[in-house]
């Protein structure tokens, strides 16, 4: 609580969760005068010399002066701002507003000395970094925009923090003290240096909960049966590599099962580095506080009764979160089903899944355990052999979502070498902005496949998300421009991430058939034509076809440039010259191998043997060099499951003999690579290792097929985004200066016919002078002094944009058919003072169009576009890009919608100007993109003629700027 001489009141709005360089969590806030006792104590743990550092000179205590100094603030001129672990200070960081004389000031100085204090034990954490973005963000907020800083030579850790942090910057040196000066305004390098230190942070902290050294189940009862108990027996059962504990309070034996057990994770003397929660929610909290206080690094909290059971389960959920938190933990859940992670010396399964999947290359996230087990069944079965095992790198899912989020895993995924391929079943998205920046950069190195729950209603009653207004259409294409592969079921998340995994990406859409069966070659060849693909006309190899005959078909299309992929079909051996199901699978595998940068994906019918024998190409199992055994002579074989410990064994799986499955070392692990050519989904894979994906109707293996040529040319495109472009006649402070004068108006508001124009023109973005007519007489001054032909238009709510309905009439020559006209309205619709009627010059003739932005709380900022009318009224025919669009966005949202033909010349209609229509839509988004104020925009109709365009009504919508989650300094959903 501050005094009654402090200028501002608490700013609740600065506290923040953050994650730190090592994956743990820190909380930052605003220092008060209820905190002296923590700064003292937080003083009392730091070094003399990083003292020394700070005062530049011995200051072994603080007086009861600096006490009072660096608690009390206004929040204004003065602000610290303390990083917090468990309650307690761990670094401080404070500015003071300074004049031109370098002595104390207020505004409208804009510059302040800034000093930080790191606790020598937390030290190379990053926390001095995360503070910076803060207090920068805080000190931009109150109009300061430089920040000055004395630093000793010696303090090199300092220096680089500085240094490091890509603002523009001055130094010199002056009385043995380095003075460094920087600008606040985020800089393209700035920006850069934030989002790969949250990438390194937040990927480190999914890399501690999927990959710990050791495990503690909290809640494994002492009879079998039960959640706790059946983690426990999963963990143990998958041969995790690292210790394991069980906890129970009432446990009287040292062992259960044969791991170690104890009554409080207190008890356990060595490390815990992950903690599976399977207690009553009740008992949670005291489960959280013991395991902060003993240095647990994360938690997987598979208890119930929490936001998925109404508002007092959304306290204690919140609660949860708060006090995980506070120790420097995050979760995965509550009201998880778990997490597993495949790999030969980890095997973690801390889930409720009896049976360990099989290490592959998907990794897969699911919000919901019970879509979780379906996708992981889904595997299972597309796996064939006798194993039913999957093929995942990972796999997470999430409950809840209270903490550990589908943002979090793909910062984790991005950078995994395990991993080539990420599908995610997404029930809601806590922060689209992130998510989309987040997945435009992952897909740009491996495939991201998507299917939302909850499309058309509310999110599930656990997730605290904010609500969109934006219909599904305009989100899935959002997510499609940030290269998300999206698909409507879980069948399809399946199917196109088994193609994904294995084959290489199509360089075009031209698709070789051959097979069979004639019949099932024209259903694939009709498929094709159905999702946008150009087949070649189908080859019938007939039933008499041997394999020999498939090897040698199969290579002569592979060898052909006019196909990018082939889909063969086959129904069952029925002559003595059939191939049988083995033959068959090697035949095409051969032939796949000679001509490895082609996809091959097969449509087989009731071949249970052929599935079989193609069982390594619907799986993801690894090849040679991956970090699990690969095939022998063609056909990969399953790895065996480790049997569990002997009963009484405790050791942990590294130090036991070793069992049939863990005799072989494994490869050592793969450094992370960046494919260099968007044709392949994965570097460097051997010809022989091409697994063949078989699918069990042409439909699916079609639909596979042409999101992989979609994602192909998302992905050649994406090498080269385009650029947002820059308009010298741009003038955007004046634009800012009018926004605050408007907004110091009214919170938010709907801009006037003047003001409209005034904004938009600030922009290089004219629009055509509307004069209101409320009489017969000032409608014919209006156009006399606009000039005719002019038309006259009604712009009541219920007319506006209805010429279908009569409220417009054109062309009007002269006088006499003006006032005719201003007649024939008021008779028709009412009086003047309801319709409203306004004078326009007449634009030249054209293309009408309509451009429209919203700033959405859930999708960010989009750009809209379409043909005014029933195009997109009656048919939805709009097409969306998100802001800030490029030169690129521009010309393919024109192009995107299913009318654009009317715009090139279609018929024989004259092309209208296109190049002015996208300059038109990247000002308006650039207006969008300088101006957060800015939360609506429309221009309509916008005439698009031959030469030029006219903007003939516009209206923009005014609001102080939304939570911005995706800009300034990283942080943490808060709960």
């Amino acid at each position: 609580m501050q005094t009654s001489s402090d200028r501002h009141e608490y700013p609740a709005h600065w506290e923040a969760d953050v994650v730190l360089r090592d994956g743990g969590t820190a909380r930052i806030r605003p220092i008060t005068v209820d905190d002296a006792e923590r700064l003292v104590s937080f003083y009392e743990q730091v070094s003399d010399e990083s003292k020394y550092y700070r005062f530049f000179a011995p200051y072994p205590r603080l007086s009861a002066k600096d006490v009072h100094r660096f608690t009390h603030h206004d929040f204004v001129d003065r602000v610290g701002l303390a990083a917090t672990v468990g309650g307690e200070f761990i670094a401080t960081v404070r500015y003071d507003r300074i004049g031109a004389d370098g002595m104390p000031a207020s505004a409208p100085a804009d510059e302040a000395e800034v000093a930080f204090l790191v606790q020598d034990a937390h030290q190379g954490r990053g926390v001095a970094s995360a503070l910076l973005e803060h207090i920068a963000a805080v000190a931009r907020e109150r109009g300061i925009r430089r920040f000055a800083a004395e630093v000793l030579p010696a303090n090199s850790k300092m220096i680089k923090v500085f240094t490091d942090a890509g603002y523009q910057q001055k130094r010199s040196f002056e009385d043995g003290v380095v003075r460094l000066e920087f600008g606040l305004e985020p800089t393209d390098r700035s920006v850069a240096v934030q989002r790969a230190r949250e990438q390194r942070a937040e990927a480190r902290s999914v890399q501690r909960l999927l990959a710990p050294g050791s495990v503690a189940v909290i809640g494994a009862g002492r009879t079998p049966g039960g959640v706790g108990r059946s983690v426990l027996a999963n963990l143990r059962d998958a041969g995790f590599a690292g210790r394991l504990y069980a906890v129970n309070k009432a446990v009287r034996d040292k062992e259960l099962d044969g791991v170690p057990a104890y009554p409080s994770v207190r008890d356990i003397e060595d490390p815990v580095d992950l903690a599976v929660v399977a207690v009553p929610a009740a008992q949670v909290p005291e489960v959280v506080a013991e395991c902060g206080e003993h240095g647990v690094q994360g938690l997987v909290v598979v208890s119930a009764g929490y936001a998925e059971s109404g508002p007092e389960g959304h306290d204690r959920q919140r609660e949860l979160v708060r006090m995980a938190r506070a120790y420097g933990m995050r979760i995965i859940g509550p009201n998880a089903f778990g997490v597993i992670n495949t790999a030969p010396d980890v095997r973690l399964n801390a889930s409720l899944a009896p049976q360990m999947p099989r290490s592959g290359r998907i990794g897969l996230f699911a919000q919901s355990g019970a879509i979780g087990i379906a996708l992981l069944s889904r595997l299972h079965r597309r796996g064939g052999g006798v194993t039913g095992v999957t093929g995942v790198s990972t796999f997470v899912s999430s409950g809840n979502r209270a903490d550990v989020s589908g943002n979090d895993v793909i910062q984790y995924w991005y950078e995994d070498p395990d991993t080539d391929v990420v599908l995610m079943y997404l029930e809601s998205i806590g922060n689209p902005r992130k998510f989309t920046r987040l997945a435009r950069r992952t897909a740009a190195v491996k495939p991201l496949v998507v299917v939302q729950g909850a499309r058309h209603g509310a999110a599930p009653q656990g997730h605290a998300v904010r609500a969109t207004r934006l219909p599904h259409a305009t989100v899935s294409a959002v997510l499609r421009q940030a290269g998300v592969i999206r698909v409507d079921t879980i069948t399809e998340l399946v199917d196109a991430g088994l193609l994904l995994a294995r084959q290489p990406l199509p360089a075009g859409p031209r698709v070789a058939i051959l097979g069979n069966s004639e019949s099932l070659g024209l259903l694939t060849y009709d498929a094709c034509l159905a999702e946008g693909l150009r087949p070649l006309p189908p080859v019938d190899l007939t039933t008499a076809a041997s394999a020999d005959d498939f090897h040698r078909v199969l290579s002569d299309a592979l060898a052909d440039d006019a196909c990018d992929a082939v889909v063969v079909t086959a129904i069952p051996a029925l002559g003595e010259t059939s191939p049988d199901d083995a033959a068959l699978a090697d035949a095409l595998r051969s032939a796949a191998a000679a001509t490895p940068s082609k996809p091959v994906l097969v449509v087989h019918v009731e071949l249970g043997g052929l599935a079989e024998a193609l069982s390594a190409a619907a799986s993801t199992a690894p090849q040679a060099g991956d970090r699990t055994p690969a095939a022998t002579n063609g056909v990969t074989q399953p790895p065996a499951v480790p049997a569990a410990p002997p009963q009484g064994d405790t050791r942990p799986p590294t130090e036991r003999p070793p069992t049939e499955a863990t005799a072989t070392p494994a490869a050592p692990p793969v450094a992370p690579t960046r494919p260099l050519a968007a044709e392949t989904t994965a570097s460097a894979r051997s010809a022989d290792s091409r697994l063949i994906p078989a699918y069990p109707a042409a439909e699916r293996a079609v639909r596979a097929l042409a999101e992989a040529v979609k994602y192909a040319q998302w992905r050649r495109e994406a090498a080269e985004p385009g650029k947002v472009p820059e308009y010298e006649d741009i003038d955007e402070k004046g634009a800012a200066r009018q926004i605050d004068e408007l907004l110091a108006r009214d919170e938010g508001l709907a801009l006037g016919a003047e003001d409209t124009a005034a904004l938009l023109g600030r922009y290089g973005i004219q629009v055509r002078e509307a004069r209101p007519a409320p009489t017969p007489d000032e409608a014919v001054a209006a156009a006399e002094a606009l000039g005719y032909p002019v038309a006259l238009k009604t712009t009541a709510p219920h007319l506006r944009h209805r010429a279908d309905l009569g409220g417009v009439r054109l062309d009007l020559a002269d006088e006499e058919q003006l006032r005719r006209a201003y007649i024939e309205l008021t008779e028709l619709f009412g009086g003047p003072e309801e319709l409203r009627p306004v004078v326009q010059a007449m634009a030249p003739r054209g293309v009408d169009t309509i451009v429209r932005t919203v700033v959405d709380p859930a999708a960010g900022a989009v750009l809209s576009f379409g043909l005014a009318g029933p195009a997109s009224q009656l048919l939805g025919d709009m097409a969306h890009r998100l802001i800030p669009a490029t030169e690129r966005d521009a010309a393919s949202l024109v192009r995107s919608i299913r009318t654009a033909p009317l715009l090139f010349g279609w018929r024989g209609s004259a092309p209208v100007d296109t190049d002015a229509l996208e300059e038109l839509l990247l000002r308006v988004s650039r207006l969008v993109d300088d101006h957060p104020e800015v939360v609506a925009v429309s221009l309509e109709p916008v005439v698009v003629a031959p030469h030029g365009l006219s903007v003939l009504g516009a209206t923009v919508r005014l609001a102080r700027p939304p939570a911005r989650d995706d800009l300034g300094p990283r942080t943490l959903p808060l709960y």
